[in-house]
């Protein structure tokens, strides 16, 4: 398989896992709910155009490569204390599926971190003059 159509399936993947698990952040309080949350929208959005219209393009890889960080980094800032640490999901129903969605995030957002650096350094490499 290509490795630009893994890289846009993981993509689509961490968008679907990101929002579930900003949906469930919500639900359990962990983030409060709000007009503040769309900018986690607007990042979904963005990166979803990204992945679907700019695929092969540098501004696409780019994107992704941002946009997969900051999915990688998710589960660790969780398991830094930010609800994960405390009661407000120990205690609650739904746990395995919040948990879940947290570590195939970071799993999907580092193999897209991985294919977006490496095609961004393709697309830099084909226009250096040789």
């Amino acid at each position: 398989m290509k490795e630009n159509t893994i890289l846009v399936v993981t993509s689509l993947l961490s968008i679907l896992l990101g929002s579930f698990h900003l949906s469930d952040d919500i639900v359990r309080g962990i983030e409060p709910g709000g007009v503040s949350n769309f900018n986690g929208v607007l990042i979904l959005a963005v990166w979803l155009y990204a992945t679907l219209m700019l695929a092969e393009r540098r501004s696409g890889y780019a994107i992704m490569l941002l946009a997969s960080i900051g999915a990688s980094g998710v589960p660790y800032l969780h398991m830094m204390g930010a609800g994960l640490v405390g009661g407000r999901v120990a205690n609650s129903g739904g746990v395995f599926f919040w948990v879940w969605t947290l570590m195939a995030l970071g799993v999907t957002g580092i193999v897209s971190v991985i294919l977006s650096a490496r095609g961004l350094w393709r697309s830099l490499r084909r226009d250096q003059p040789r």
